[in-house]
C-alpha cells in the first residue's frame, strides 16, 4: 500500500491493528514526506532518530500478540515547547537549545501508553509567545500555500506538519489561540480542551500561576475524528463519537462582537456555517453572548504580565540570545507600568465574575460558534492587520479565541470554507465546561454536512 502518509490517524491505527500495514511501513512512508517537504517548509525542527526501531518494536509486539493501546504503532509529532524523554526539546529558545529532558511530559506519557511513537518535534514561536513559528533556534516555519504567510502560532509547526501529511496528528499547547489559530490558518483541526482536562505538566514555560487559568494542552489532526481519537487517548475516555445525543442542542453565532472588526469573508463564513448547522438540526440563533467581546482586554489584564515575570527569569543574564519578540518584550516589560497588587486581584475578580455571568447564560444556549479571528492568515511580521478599513494590532485581532482562554471553555476549531484568496477559513465551536466530546460531536457534524 503506498502514500500511506495520506490516511486518516484513525485509519492507520486500525490498518495496523489488524495487520493489514506494519508500523514501519506507515513510519517510513511519513519519513520520505518529511525529507520531500520539510526542507521548505520547516515545520519538523527533530526527529526520533529511534523511530524506525521503535516501529519495529511494535510489529514484534504485535506479532506476539500482546496487548495493544489505540494508537499502537501509530507516529504522533509534538510540539517543541512539550518535553520529550531523550528528545531535544527546546522551547525555541536558545537558552534551552540544547536540553534534552530525561522524563516525558504527563500528556506525552498518555500517548505513549496508547501505543503512539514519537515522529518528533515540531516548530513554534520562542517560548510560545507569539502568533508565528518563528525563533532563533530553528528560523521561521512557512505556510504550506505560501512563503510569504505565517502559519500562524504558537503551535504554527505543528499545524504546517499536519496540514501537509508529514505528521497524522500531533499535540500543541494553547493560552491565546495557539492551537485554534495555527489550525484556522492552515485549514485542520484543532482542540482547546478547559484547563488540566489533558495534564499541563511538563511544558516550558510552565502553565503555572495566572497561566493556570487559561493554558491547556491539546490535539491537532486533519478530521474531527483524529481529534476525538487523540483526545481520547489523552484523557482515558472511552466514550463513543454518537452524533445523535447532541441533536436540537441551542447554539448561539456571531460573525462580530462588536468589539473586534472582522473580514467580510470571516464574517460570511459564521453566517454560512450556521445555516448548515441550523439545517442539520440544530437551534441556532444570531447573538452575542455576554463578556466575550471583552476576551483581548481581559486577556492582557491576566496574563500579559505572568509573561513578563517568566522571560525575566528565563533570560536572567542572557537577555542578549532572545529573538526579536522576546527581546521586544523584555526591553518595554514596565510600559505601561505594571499594575498594583490591589488592581491585579480586582481584576482577576472581575473575570471571575464575567465567567459566572457567561455560564449562566450558556445554561440555555451551551455552545457558542465564533470566528477565530479577524482574518485568515496574514503575512509574516506583520505587526497590523487592515481589516475594514481599520488598522487593529495582530495580538488584538485574535481576542476573538483570546476570550475562551480567559473564561476556561473548551473549544473545537474546525476548517468551514476559503477566502477569496483561497486561504482556510475556520471558526470556533466552544463549549461549557467539560464538555468537550459534546462540542467534539457536534463538529463531527459539521464536517460530515460540509463534505456532502
Amino acid at each position: 500500500m503506498t502514500n500511506l502518509n495520506q490516511l486518516s490517524l484513525t485509519e492507520l491505527a486500525r490498518l495496523i491493528r489488524g495487520k493489514q500495514i506494519s508500523s514501519v511501513e506507515v513510519v517510513k512512508s511519513f519519513i520520505a514526506q518529511i525529507e520531500s517537504r520539510n526542507p521548505t517548509l520547516n515545520a519538523i525542527v527533530t526527529l526520533n532518530d529511534r523511530l524506525l526501531d521503535q516501529a519495529a518494536a511494535a510489529d514484534l509486539h504485535l506479532a506476539r500478540g500482546e496487548a495493544l493501546g489505540p494508537l499502537h504503532g501509530v507516529p504522533i509529532s509534538v510540539k517543541d515547547t512539550i518535553e520529550t524523554a531523550g528528545l531535544r526539546s527546546t522551547s525555541c529558545s536558545q537558552t534551552r537549545a540544547n536540553h534534552v529532558p530525561e522524563t516525558d511530559a504527563p500528556a506525552v506519557g498518555l500517548l505513549k501508553n496508547a501505543g503512539a511513537l514519537i515522529l518528533g518535534k515540531t516548530n513554534a514561536a520562542e517560548m510560545a509567545m507569539d502568533y508565528n513559528a518563528d525563533n532563533p533556534v530553528f528560523g521561521r516555519t512557512y505556510h504550506p500555500l505560501s512563503n510569504r504567510l505565517t502559519p500562524g502560532g504558537s503551535s504554527g509547526g505543528e499545524a504546517v506538519a499536519i496540514a501537509t501529511h508529514m505528521s497524522p496528528a500531533g499535540i500543541g499547547s494553547d493560552l491565546a489561540g495557539s492551537i485554534r489559530i495555527p489550525a484556522h490558518f492552515c485549514g485542520i483541526a484543532g482542540l482547546k480542551p478547559g484547563t488540566n482536562i489533558v495534564p499541563g505538566e511538563g511544558q516550558y514555560p510552565p502553565s503555572t500561576g495566572p497561566y493556570s487559568l487559561g493554558a491547556a494542552i491539546g490535539p491537532l489532526a486533519r478530521n474531527v475524528a483524529d481529534l476525538t481519537l487523540l483526545f481520547q487517548a489523552l484523557t482515558h475516555s472511552n466514550a463513543e463519537l454518537d452524533l445523535r445525543d447532541v441533536a436540537g442542542v441551542r447554539i448561539a453565532w456571531y460573525g462580530s462582537d462588536g468589539a473586534i472588526p472582522v473580514s467580510d469573508e470571516t464574517e460570511l463564513a459564521l453566517k454560512t456555517t450556521a445555516q448548515v448547522l441550523k439545517s442539520a438540526g440544530f437551534h441556532c440563533s444570531e447573538q452575542v453572548p455576554p463578556n466575550v467581546q471583552r476576551g483581548n482586554e481581559l486577556w492582557l489584564k491576566l496574563f500579559s504580565r505572568a509573561s513578563v515575570v517568566q522571560l525575566r527569569k528565563a533570560y536572567a543574564g542572557r537577555e542578549d540570545v532572545g529573538g526579536a519578540f522576546v527581546s521586544w518584550r523584555l526591553k518595554n516589560a514596565d510600559s505601561p507600568p505594571p499594575p498594583t497588587l490591589d488592581q491585579y486581584i480586582s481584576d482577576w475578580m472581575e473575570r471571575d465574575r464575567a465567567r459566572e455571568e457567561l455560564l449562566r447564560w450558556m445554561e440555555r444556549t451551551p455552545v457558542i460558534l465564533a470566528p477565530v479571528g479577524a482574518t485568515p492568515a496574514f503575512e509574516h511580521d506583520s505587526l497590523k492587520l487592515r481589516v475594514r478599513d481599520v488598522d487593529i494590532g495582530t495580538f488584538r485581532a485574535f481576542g476573538y479565541a483570546q476570550a475562551f482562554n480567559v473564561f476556561d471553555l473548551p473549544v473545537v476549531t474546525v476548517p468551514v470554507g476559503k477566502s477569496e484568496k483561497g486561504l482556510p477559513i475556520g471558526v470556533q465551536i466552544v463549549g461549557r465546561p467539560k464538555e468537550e466530546l459534546k462540542i467534539l460531536r457536534i463538529a463531527a457534524i459539521l464536517e460530515r454536512e460540509l463534505s456532502q
